[in-house]
């Protein structure tokens, strides 16, 4: 996936914001997974539970996925009004805050 759509995918991040969300996610495992079926309903509710919960998730998409990975950055982001903050390989990063209590604070982040 092209840099440019990730940037596209998480408008309101900064580049340090999102190098700072990497940082975080390393050691994280992939928490939901996409099938063969691709971005589903039932997908998209378990990526905003997830997210909710942890803010930071980790999606894997599965190897019996025949379409692009793009599409299901595109379909997931959309889905949940979240941010795409990485793809490598079949494993995507998304991020949104928790409206309630966030956890990750990225307002530290100046102004670029």
């Amino acid at each position: 996936m092209q840099s440019g759509l990730i940037q596209k995918l998480s408008p309101g991040l900064k580049g340090a914001q999102r190098r700072y969300l990497r940082g975080l996610a390393h050691a994280l495992k992939p928490i939901v997974q996409v099938g063969q079926q691709g971005v589903t309903d039932m997908v998209i509710a378990q990526l905003n539970t997830a997210l909710f919960d942890h803010e930071l998730v980790k999606v894997k998409v599965n190897n019996t996925f025949d379409g692009a990975i793009e599409d299901v950055a595109i379909g997931l982001t959309e889905g949940t009004q979240s941010a795409c903050v990485q793809q490598i390989g079949h494993i995507l990063l998304f991020y949104k805050a928790n409206p309630d209590e966030p956890v990750i604070d990225l307002k530290h982040f100046k102004e670029a």
